[in-house]
Order: C-alpha cells, then sequence, then structure tokens
C-alpha cells in the first residue's frame, strides 16, 4: 500500500463504454469480416480471456490494427456521450491532492480520454501512454515509469480486462482488478491479481488514502 504511481486503463476502467461499444461491435464485425454475435454471447464472452474472446470471434490476427484504428475513430466520435463512472472523478481528484501521481495507459487515442475526462480532469493525468495495441500494454507501462522516475514496486496498475492483469505481469508491476468493467468479477479473481476493486474508494484505500 502506499503506491506513488497509479497506472490505469481507460475503457471499462475509468469510462462506462459497454454500451456504446455494444452498439458498434457487430458494425465492425460486419465492414472486418468476423463474426456478429447477439446480446446474450456477448454477455457470455464477458467471462473468457481476451485471447479466447478474439479467437471466438474469428479475428485474423493481421486485421486487429486496422479494427483498433477503427474503433479509436468511432470512440473519437462518440466522446461527447461516454461517462466516467460514479465516484471515478472524485477518486482522481483525491489521488491527486494526495500526492500520488496518475497515468492513463490506453487503447484509445489521447484526444479522446482527454475529451471523456474534460480539461480539469484531464490536467489530474501527470502521463499518457495512448494507442495501445490490443496486448502491447506492457512496453507503455515502462515508458510511463520511466517518465515518472519511480520503482516497479511504488505502482499499481488498474484495469478491468484480463489482458490488463496479463500486461502489468509482463511488466513486473502489481495489478489491481475493477469489477464494475467489461471482465466478470470471476474471471479477474481466478487472475489472481494483486487486488480486487468493488468500488473506486477501494483503490484509494489501496493506494493509502482515506476514502471517498
Amino acid at each position: 500500500m502506499g503506491y506513488r504511481l497509479l497506472i490505469f486503463d481507460f475503457d471499462g476502467t475509468l469510462a462506462d463504454s459497454a454500451l456504446w461499444f455494444g452498439r458498434v461491435l457487430n458494425g465492425v464485425a460486419k465492414r472486418y469480416g468476423f463474426r456478429q454475435i447477439d446480446v446474450a454471447e456477448m454477455a457470455e464472452l464477458r467471462g473468457q480471456p481476451n485471447r479466447e474472446i478474439i479467437r471466438r470471434l474469428g479475428v485474423p490476427a493481421w486485421k486487429m490494427p486496422f479494427i483498433a484504428a477503427h474503433f479509436r475513430q468511432l470512440a473519437a466520435e462518440a466522446a461527447p456521450e461516454l461517462k466516467l463512472f460514479p465516484d471515478v472523478e472524485v477518486m482522481l481528484r483525491r489521488l491527486s491532492s494526495g500526492g500520488v501521481k496518475i497515468a492513463v495507459v490506453s487503447s484509445n487515442s489521447e484526444a479522446t480520454v482527454r475529451a471523456v475526462l474534460g480539461a480539469e480532469l484531464a490536467g489530474l493525468i501527470s502521463y499518457y501512454g495512448c494507442g495501445a495495441s490490443v496486448f502491447g500494454k506492457a512496453p507503455k507501462f515502462r515508458a510511463v515509469i520511466r517518465k515518472a522516475g519511480v520503482e516497479e514496486a511504488d505502482v499499481l496498475c488498474v484495469g478491468d480486462e484480463v489482458r490488463d492483469i496479463e500486461a502489468a505481469r509482463k511488466a513486473h508491476l502489481a495489478t489491481g482488478a475493477v469489477t464494475w468493467g467489461y471482465a466478470t468479477p470471476e474471471i479477474l479473481r481466478a487472475q489472481r491479481p494483486s487486488a480486487v476493486f468493488e468500488t473506486p474508494r477501494d483503490i484509494l484505500h489501496e493506494a493509502g488514502l482515506c476514502g471517498i
């Protein structure tokens, strides 16, 4: 406890983009030739690791950079309708005032992240590592840590998917999983992260600060 730097994922961790993602997914699938799914299967896939989700959708590896770029474009267009999860704003303010550095590492673009956060909250983020590939967050984590000048032991990575946990471990960092995002709490707990957070208040406690 008492981390000096918290690195957050964005979609599903800070921003509630699940409904938007569900609306656009099949359109992207049609455009790029992978399998479309219904609401029931989408819910079922929340309990699967990211690599298994990609396999079941039939997404060719060579198309993934193009698909990710298209999702970033769609997210930029949807930025005005995307909102932060309850208490995230208060959590970010409390972390900043408590002397904890904040970073965002995301597959989304920095411009979209800043637009959803708003100018004031975006100013609380010390480091951005955006535009990461689906399984390419670990190098972004390392780059942020170098810029921050902190030790690995002083860093906690917080995300909502199995790939977030995997990337943090690849970079030898502590892992925190939030239960309000895309992946189910059960599959996240099965990965044995350093901490599991039910509310943003829990993140403050893990950072050694008082709650919301």
